[in-house]
């Protein structure tokens, strides 16, 4: 028995961008901090929308209140509260990454921490990706065999799928950057991996 893994590789441009990107507010009163937070997250959200971006598209990814401490000669002292409010926007038009996060910026976000790019029906890649994965293990096998002198079964004994399905996103880094017309990002390529483990008679 043959035994080979087929490998095979889709790449396509990204039609969606998921960016997450929030507000962080300090201060010594923790009511006063969280109203700060609550009023710039709620003006990111409503400009968003007024860009056409569908509210069930944005979503909560993250919410916490930190206490601050300084540290002065082994002594804590208390320095205040720190409230984190991160937001998840889904874009279905890649090319409006760099205004969303403009717009983001200009009602108060002030972190950044991810940038992906996928794209939204990933099936139809994966399949073909699927599909030059087992050509790929095919010719695998057809150059072992004649090596080997011997004569490949046509029908292969068995075929495991080694990856799941899963398309992995392209990750930008974004940091605060100086504000521009529109912030120059680039989503370049997704590439779709499909794997599979192949095994085949000879005679």
């Amino acid at each position: 028995m043959i035994e080979v893994v087929g490998e095979g590789r889709i790449s396509t441009a990204p039609d969606q961008a998921i960016i997450t990107l929030g507000v962080m507010t300090e201060g010594q009163n923790l009511e006063a901090v969280q109203k700060e937070n609550n009023e710039k997250t709620a003006n990111i959200i409503r400009s968003l929308m007024a860009m056409g971006i569908p509210k069930e598209d944005i979503k909560t990814s993250e919410y916490r209140i930190d206490t601050m401490y300084d540290y002065v000669e082994g002594r804590q002292i208390f320095r205040g509260y720190r409230v984190t409010h991160l937001l998840q926007i889904t874009i279905n038009q890649v090319g409006l990454t760099g205004r969303v996060v403009d717009t983001a910026v200009s009602q108060g976000a002030n972190t950044i921490s991810n940038i992906q790019f996928t794209v939204s029906k990933p099936d139809a890649f994966y399949n073909r990706a699927l599909s030059l994965a087992y050509k790929d293990s095919l010719s695998k096998a057809t150059t072992l065999a004649s090596t080997m002198g011997v004569v490949l079964s046509k029908v292969p004994a068995s075929v495991q799928e080694l990856t799941q399905g899963s398309v992995a996103p392209v990750p930008y880094q974004a940091g605060m950057q100086a504000k521009a017309l529109s912030t120059p990002i680039q989503p370049g390529e997704v590439e779709i991996v499909a794997r599979v483990l192949v095994k085949y008679y000879f005679q």
